[in-house]
């Protein structure tokens, strides 16, 4: 039973790192990445699809992505969701190929978006906190029901404490390797 609460949280506190690590991936540093586009949806004969599914993104160099729609008829369609995104990027469409140049970073621009990581890490450690919780609470109704012993769930809970440190430590070498990525020039 203890193994499967164990189980269960380390399941989770994955789960919550891993969606630190795609949240961090929106937060564009200076250099160009095909999936700084993969958020945009095009409407792609009558339904919404990501731009991944209705063009081609390659790098062209370290600041232009070349976008290169599959029909000939979606590429003003696919310059206006790139240009209607957040990203605040402005497209050169020449033919078929829609080039999204990636303008550098400021220095203040650099601190809000370092600003916006760490803000993205506290949500996640909160999210590997509250399962620390729930595990806990389930280990404490298992005593409750007498199902184990309280030494069974002092056990549980130090494995638990150990895997939240553990994921914590990982959160925190994310947020690490994204700070250094935002604040290289």
């Amino acid at each position: 039973m203890i193994d499967d609460i164990k189980k269960d949280a380390a399941e989770r506190m994955g789960k919550s790192a891993e969606s630190l690590r795609h949240e961090l991936a929106k937060i564009r540093t200076g250099r160009a990445h095909p999936s700084l586009l993969d958020h945009i949806k095009v409407s792609y004969y009558g339904s919404d699809v990501p731009i991944s599914q209705a063009a081609n993104v390659a790098v062209e160099d370290a600041r232009t992505l070349t976008v290169t729609p599959w029909d000939r008829g979606m590429v003003q369609v696919v310059e206006k969701a790139i240009i209607q995104s957040d990203l605040g990027i402005n497209p050169n469409t020449a033919g078929n190929v829609i080039r999204v140049p990636m303008p550098a970073l400021t220095e203040e621009r650099r601190r809000d978006l370092q600003r916006i990581a760490r803000h993205e890490t506290e949500q996640a450690r909160v999210a590997v906190r509250n399962i620390r919780r729930d595990a806990n609470s389930e280990l404490k109704e298992l005593v409750k029901e007498k199902l184990i012993s309280e030494d069974d769930e002092h056990r549980g809970q130090e494995i638990v404490q150990k895997l939240t440190d553990q994921y914590v430590k990982e959160i925190d070498q994310i947020l690490e390797q994204k700070e250094a990525d935002l604040m290289a020039i």
